[in-house]
């Protein structure tokens, strides 16, 4: 996979069993990677900020059930749900809160500004979803929990997590740092390393041999050596399921900070794990809370998203054999038969659907389910058991499979009136897009149809194509950015007033708000904090 360094460190309980480094922490210099290689951890950052909160919540200057504002008076945010619950730091911490999932004006650049600026920013905005409705991931919603760390405790939140976790665990090398100062690879060619302005969420600096120490803390229910970070309850919390019972949840469950899905140790009972997904490098801690096994991945390389997730499945697996017993046979998949389509699947599967990937197109006229996506053309082929599975098309017209596609089976399923496309992946399911309807889409929208671009300058990376179209009755967006010219992301919209609509879906990235503004005697776009101004040719 064209992995530069990678670091890579398993836990037993309170003892580290393995730890090392392959490859380089500086390929120009000729610096190896080593288990003290300090890497950017991204969003594991979560997990610690997560467990700030429930620290403060333990001294009684949190109430974690309580309205967030309650504890960070100054944030605050339009809403269309007057009737729905608040959002609360609990919600927050599950990414439930309703909350957008970023604020993307100043959110991702070379020099950003400080975090706390996205209260600001999201005064002017809305709640994308009622809170505790549906899972939203959400770099705000942490960025607003830094805030309140730092608020009910006195202290800048990187001080506060020196003193009351990095210190009195020995991390001695880790740090919530802005900018990143880290060097980064993308196919073993050095690239330049970007910012998150959120630092609570993602900008933590550290090595698998502090990050064990976290992972050991776990084990030892709060405890580190003599030092008492958490309470007993408060870890047990943090790994409990917190939407077993939410209608939209299917198998992507969640507890405080950590997640409850999305790799599979059998046998092993809840595996609780956090990625760290930046465009430039990769990372995963994970952890078997019944077992007390875990493991620690870093990674400095943008190709190295897939393998921190599977070498983390399989480590654990094979730690579990060795200290438990327990072996699973791999399952050989028996792939049912293909068939024809019928009618009520060509009905079902003819129109729009956004997706994980996007707004995704979907024709039936050929008696095939034809799929256009992120610039690519698949086709989704019906089996005998009533799934589908998904085939690239070569030059848009042979369908082949591809391994990546192999383990991944599709239906549909209708929850409140809404056709929600599950996608299974081994023995888990989660929500992979939605049906959306064709609407009226209002006159004032339709005029503003066209070519647009950012009026701010971005000190980051940035689209060089956006447009605005009207698509078979569906309001849609398309971005295009010089770093991958082949991608074209779709978005579809849904208005919700004459000078208002609202990104379609469900999910991250959805219910976000895309503004008609009338500015220095033009009319404008305003999305997250931007404003867009129509291209005269």
């Amino acid at each position: 996979n064209e992995i530069t360094g990678i670091s890579i460190a398993l836990i037993d309980d309170q003892r580290v069993i393995w730890q090392q480094g392959f490859g380089h922490a500086d390929l120009e210099n000729d610096i190896h990677a080593t288990p003290e290689t300090i890497y950017r951890a991204g969003s594991i950052a979560k997990v610690f900020t997560a467990a700030a909160t429930m620290q403060l919540a333990e001294q009684g200057k949190i109430d974690i059930d309580q309205p967030l504002k309650l504890a960070l008076p100054e944030f605050s945010i339009k809403t269309r749900f007057p009737k729905a619950s608040p959002v609360t730091p609990r919600n927050v911490m599950m990414h439930h809160s309703g909350l957008p999932s970023n604020f993307l004006r100043g959110m991702f650049v070379r020099q950003p500004a400080r975090y706390e600026t996205v209260i600001e920013g999201l005064r002017d905005e809305h709640l994308s979803f009622p809170p505790n409705f549906v899972f939203s991931y959400s770099n705000v919603g942490m960025a607003l929990l830094g805030a309140t760390v730092q608020k009910v405790s006195g202290l800048p939140f990187d001080d506060y997590m020196d003193r009351n976790f990095f210190q009195p665990m020995g991390m001695t090398r880790s740090s919530f740092a802005s900018p990143a100062v880290t060097k980064a690879y993308d196919r073993n060619k050095p690239t330049e390393v970007f910012t998150l302005r959120d630092m609570p969420a993602a900008n933590l600096l550290s090595n698998v041999v502090d990050l064990s120490q976290f992972v050991k803390m776990h084990f030892a229910e709060g405890k580190s050596g003599q030092n008492r970070i958490l309470s007993a309850a408060s870890t047990q919390e943090m790994v409990r399921t917190q939407n077993a019972n939410f209608p939209l949840t299917f198998d992507s469950y969640v507890g405080l900070g950590w997640l409850l899905n999305g790799i599979e140790v059998p046998g092993g009972g809840i595996v609780a794990s956090h990625g760290g997904s930046l465009p430039d490098s990769h990372s995963m801690m994970a952890i078997l809370p019944e077992h007390k096994l875990g493991v620690v991945i870093l990674s400095n390389s943008a190709t190295s998203a897939v393998s921190v997730s599977k070498i983390a499945a399989e480590a654990l697996q094979v730690m579990l054999e060795a200290k438990t017993g327990i072996r699973t046979e791999p399952v050989q998949a028996v792939r049912s038969p293909e068939r024809a389509p019928n009618k009520e699947e060509l009905r079902l599967f003819n129109g729009h659907f956004d997706t994980l990937v996007g707004l995704t197109k979907v024709s039936t006229a050929s008696g095939k389910i034809d799929v256009e996506a992120v610039g690519h053309h698949f086709q989704l082929v019906p089996h005998e058991d009533g799934l589908l599975s998904l085939k690239y098309k070569v030059l848009g017209m042979v369908p082949v499979r591809v391994g990546a596609f192999e383990d991944i089976r599709l239906s549909i399923a209708t929850v409140n009136g809404r056709q929600i496309i599950v996608g299974r992946i081994g023995g888990e399911s989660l929500m992979f897009g939605e049906k959306l309807m064709p609407t009226e889409i209002p006159d004032s929208f339709m005029q503003l149809i066209g070519h647009y671009e950012i009026i701010d300058k971005i000190d980051g990376p940035a689209p060089n194509h956006i447009v605005l179209k009207e698509d078979d009755g569906l309001l849609v967006g398309e971005v295009r950015f010089p770093e991958k010219p082949e991608l074209l992301l779709r978005i579809g919209f849904q208005p919700v007033s004459e000078n208002e609509a609202v990104t379609a879906g469900l999910g991250s990235g959805r219910g976000d708000t895309l503004r008609l503004i009338r500015e220095d005697n033009e009319e404008r776009l305003g999305f997250s904090g931007y404003q867009l101004r129509k291209k005269l040719n």
